[in-house]
């Protein structure tokens, strides 16, 4: 913790925390901090950690309400954070990700993650259109977005059955071999100029349409206002 013109209120209340859970709090100079941090913006704080555990791809694969979003080379490691934030919100399941040509689980999608990879179980493999094989196996219907698809996102019946959404890489989207592997590929539609949406925004999209759907059905008692 960097004690160079810290806001004092913030520091009290991160230090009474550490001290609630019995994680020890060292003061540092600001510029040790700084050349210790893996990301630009520390803020003033630095934690270590464990490294967070994978989760079994399988167990997620077979889990019968399994709500999975899948990344097929996303390289940006905000992109990547903040779909992890959006599927965390959405109440999926878990994520996958490659090992190899992908970000990795580092600072920077932690950071951009705002807590969310602590929630959402993530197994890493070693190529994502085997994955998407074993969950057609498990039952799990495999959702690609492409913008070239024909089928409309929005128009799916997503809330019946397990299911992993298929998100490509920026630029290129979704590798040859993954679009093949996929049940069904959709496109979100577009309105305007532009002919596409970043990665991290079409996950979230994806992600709340799913929960949407699930969540169509009131809750036994709700009874609507007039």
């Amino acid at each position: 913790m960097a004690d160079d013109n810290a806001p004092a209120a913030v520091l009290d209340e991160i230090v009474d925390l550490a001290a609630e859970r019995g994680v020890p709090v060292r003061h540092v100079p600001a510029a040790r901090l700084e050349s210790a941090a893996r990301t630009d913006a520390p803020q003033g704080v630095l934690a270590f950690a464990d490294p967070l555990p994978e989760a079994d791809v399988d167990a997620l694969l077979h889990d019968p309400h399994a709500f999975l979003v899948v990344l097929d080379g996303v390289t940006d490691p905000h992109n990547v954070g903040s779909i992890l934030r959006s599927a965390e919100g959405a109440g999926a399941t878990g994520a996958v990700l490659p090992r190899h040509r992908a970000a990795g689980l580092g600072p920077t999608v932690a950071k951009a993650s705002a807590g969310a990879i602590e929630h959402v179980p993530v197994a890493r493999v070693g190529g994502i259109p085997a994955t998407l094989e074993r969950a057609s196996r498990a039952g799990v219907w495999t959702v690609g977005l492409d913008g070239d698809a024909v089928d409309d996102l929005f128009a799916l019946d997503l809330a019946d059955r397990p299911i992993a959404l298929v998100l490509g890489s920026e630029g290129r989207g979704l590798s040859r071999l993954a679009a093949a592997r996929c049940d069904v590929l959709v496109r979100i539609p577009m309105h305007g100029a532009v002919e596409s949406l970043n990665v991290s925004v079409a996950a979230a999209l994806a992600c709340y349409e799913v929960a949407r759907k699930r969540g169509a059905e009131p809750e036994v008692g709700f009874e609507p206002t007039t």
